[in-house]
């Protein structure tokens, strides 16, 4: 891994951690033409990882992704605003 690719990472966490405790939506793209969208709350950050819990019909479920999923676009996150407004996270 590259140095460039560890401070893109950094950058990613570092850009999340501002949205811990808020709505979130993310499209992921499990293979084989199988994708999955979901919202949820952006519970924990992890040094690696990030959890996201989806409150589904009759239990809540978490979810664990990888900063490289963001950066390799398996991954989309959407962000929410105070007001709602939606805002799609993008690795600068």
């Amino acid at each position: 891994m590259s140095l460039a690719t560890k401070t893109t990472l950094a950058a990613i966490k570092n850009d999340l951690e501002g949205y811990i405790g808020k709505k979130i939506s993310l499209k992921a793209n499990r293979g084989r033409k199988k994708a999955m969208e979901r919202t949820g709350i952006l519970e924990q950050i992890y040094p690696s990882h990030f959890l996201v819990l989806i409150n589904e019909e009759n239990f809540n479920r978490r979810l664990s992704f990888s900063y490289a999923d963001i950066l390799t676009e398996t991954v989309e996150l959407t962000l929410y605003s105070k007001d709602d407004k939606k805002i799609r996270f993008s690795v600068s």
